[in-house]
C-alpha cells in the first residue's frame, strides 16, 4: 500500500496553499484563509509565521474598514522579498519588467524593436538583457530573483521552450532561452512561452477570467494566438503547441496568404494587415494605434472602415463558433488588438456565432475584452515564473540562497544596449 504524504509534505503544500491564495487575492485574514484553505487557526498561524520569518508575507493592519473597533490584522504578500523577470517580445516593442509577489510592478523598461535586423534572436538578447541588468541592479537590497519568462509571438515547444516558429519574425528552431540565459547570468529557470498561454494565464488569475475554469483568450496583433484553460489548467498539448487557432483554416479556397505559408488562416482573414487593407490603409503599418484609427473612422461614418470591420468581425465569429465548440468554455477573452476590433464589430461577431456555434455551447457563452490591456502578456509571463516558489516557498528560497553564495562574485558583463550592439 502506498503510504500517504509526510507531516512536512502536508506543511510544504500547506505553505504553497497560503502563499497562492494572498498573491493573487491580496491582503487577507487569518480567519478567511484558515476558511479558505480548511486549515484550524493554529495551523495557519504556523503557517503565516514561517512565511513571514521567510520575508515572504506580513502581517499589518488593514486600511480603512469603516468598522467600529479594533480591526484584525491581514497577511501581504511582500513584494519586495522576491521578485522575477518578465519578458515581452512584442510586434511593436520589446518590454521588460520587473514584479514582485501580489503582482506588483516594480520596474520596468521597453524599448521599439532595434532598426535593421530585428529578427536576430543574439541581438534581442543582447538588449534585454542589458534592460535586466539595470533593473535587477536597482532591485530592493536583499531580494531575490527567483524565475524568468519571455513571451513571444510564436510556436514554442514545451517544454524545452524552443521556439519552433514566428510566422511574423522569421525565427525557426531557435533557442532563445539558452541565449537569454547566458546574457543574463542568473541561477533561475529561464523559460519561453507563448504569448497567448501567457495572456490566458494573467487573465485567469488577476484579470476577468478570475472564477472561470474553462476560458478562451485570443490574442491579436499581426497575429492571432489562442490561450485554451480547461478545468482550471493551461492546455498545451503534446508538445505545447495546442491553442495555434490563429493558423486555423477558415478560407481555403480564396484566402489570403499567411505567414506560416497556408492560405485563408484565421489571423490572415481577421488579422491587423487585413483590417488595415480592406479599410484602405497601408497594410505595412500594423500596430495598435493603427488599428484604432480604423475602428476611430468606422464610429465617425467612414463607410469603409465600417465595411472592414464587418468583414474582419465576420471572420473573426467565425472563427470564435469553432472555437467555442471545439472547447465548449464558459468565456472568451479578446485581447490585444482584437480587443479593439471587436468592440468596433461586436455585432457581426455576434451574428456570426450565433449562426455557426452550436445552441447547445453558446447558451451561457460570455464574451469580453481584456481587462490587464498592455501588461497582460507581462503579467502572464511573472505568473508563470512565480509557479515554483508559490508551490515550494521556503525550499525554493534556499536554493536560490545557496546558489547565489556559490555564484564568484565577478563584475556583470557588459551588456550593448539598444542603440549601440554591433
Amino acid at each position: 500500500m502506498k503510504a500517504g504524504p509526510s507531516q512536512e509534505e502536508v506543511r510544504q503544500h500547506n505553505l504553497g496553499a497560503l502563499l497562492r491564495l494572498v498573491h493573487f487575492d491580496g491582503p487577507t485574514s487569518r480567519a478567511v484563509l484558515a476558511t479558505r484553505l480548511g486549515l484550524n487557526r493554529s495551523t495557519i498561524l504556523g503557517l503565516v509565521g514561517d512565511l513571514t520569518a521567510a520575508g515572504l508575507v506580513r502581517e499589518e493592519l488593514p486600511q480603512e474598514t469603516g468598522r467600529a473597533g479594533r480591526p484584525s490584522l491581514v497577511v501581504r504578500p511582500e513584494s519586495t522579498r522576491v521578485h522575477v523577470l518578465a519578458v515581452d517580445l512584442g510586434v511593436e516593442r520589446l518590454a521588460t519588467a520587473l514584479i514582485g509577489l501580489g503582482g506588483v510592478f516594480l520596474d520596468r523598461r521597453e524599448c521599439p524593436w532595434p532598426d535593421g535586423h530585428p529578427q536576430d534572436p543574439a541581438r534581442v538578447a543582447a538588449i534585454l538583457a542589458g534592460f535586466a541588468h539595470e533593473m535587477l541592479a536597482r532591485a530592493p537590497a536583499g531580494s531575490s530573483c527567483v524565475g524568468v519568462v519571455v513571451a513571444v509571438r510564436g510556436i514554442v515547444r514545451h517544454p524545452d521552450g524552443l521556439v519552433s516558429l514566428t510566422p511574423n519574425m522569421g525565427w525557426k528552431g531557435v533557442d532563445f532561452a539558452g541565449a537569454f540565459a547566458d546574457r543574463l547570468g542568473l541561477d533561475v529557470p529561464v523559460l519561453v512561452a507563448n504569448e497567448a498561454n501567457l495572456g490566458a494565464l494573467a487573465e485567469h488569475r488577476r484579470g476577468v477570467g478570475r472564477g472561470s475554469q474553462n476560458l478562451v483568450y485570443l490574442h491579436g496583433e499581426i497575429g492571432i494566438g489562442a490561450g485554451v484553460i480547461i478545468d482550471g489548467e493551461l492546455l498545451r498539448g503534446e508538445r505545447g503547441y495546442a491553442g495555434e487557432v490563429g493558423h486555423m483554416t477558415v478560407n481555403p479556397y480564396r484566402g489570403r496568404p499567411c505567414g506560416c505559408g497556408a492560405r485563408g488562416c484565421l489571423e490572415a482573414e481577421a488579422g491587423e494587415r487585413a483590417l488595415l487593407e480592406a479599410a484602405g490603409r497601408d497594410g505595412r503599418l500594423t500596430g495598435a494605434d493603427a488599428v484604432r484609427s480604423v475602428v476611430t473612422a468606422a464610429d465617425r461614418g467612414d463607410v469603409t472602415a465600417r465595411e472592414a470591420l464587418h468583414l474582419v468581425g465576420d471572420w473573426l465569429g467565425i472563427g470564435i463558433a469553432n472555437v467555442v465548440n471545439l472547447f465548449d468554455p464558459d468565456l472568451v477573452i479578446l485581447g490585444g488588438t482584437l480587443r479593439d476590433v471587436f468592440l468596433g464589430s461586436a455585432a457581426q461577431v455576434r451574428s456570426r456565432i450565433n449562426t455557426n456555434a452550436l445552441a447547445a455551447v453558446r447558451e451561457k457563452l460570455r464574451l469580453r475584452v481584456s481587462e490587464l490591456g498592455a501588461d497582460t502578456v507581462l503579467i502572464g509571463a511573472a505568473e508563470l515564473a512565480f509557479s515554483e516558489v508559490l508551490t515550494r516557498p521556503l525550499e525554493t528560497l534556499t536554493r536560490v540562497s545557496e546558489q547565489r553564495q556559490a555564484r564568484p562574485t565577478t563584475p556583470s558583463p557588459s551588456v550593448p544596449g539598444p542603440t549601440d550592439v554591433s
